[in-house]
């Protein structure tokens, strides 16, 4: 079984996420992606959109923090 890797852009979430950080592979559409940031995750969704035909834009839906 072979694993497809799509490019991907980030949108929204805080303006201090590192712009390096706003474009990654992920490996399904169909799933919220958890980027770690300070002390917490910054969650993304897929919700269809694509920007420069390929390339699926996820869009900030909310922050948790980490449990101790």
């Amino acid at each position: 079984m072979s694993v497809t890797q799509v490019k991907i852009a980030l949108s929204g979430g805080p303006a201090e996420l590192a712009a390096t950080e706003r474009s990654v592979l992920a490996s399904a559409l169909d799933r919220t992606l958890k980027i770690r940031h300070g002390a917490g995750y910054e969650h993304f969704v897929h919700g269809g959109e694509f920007e420069a035909g390929d390339i699926a834009v996820f869009r900030w839906s909310h922050r948790t923090k980490i449990a101790e």
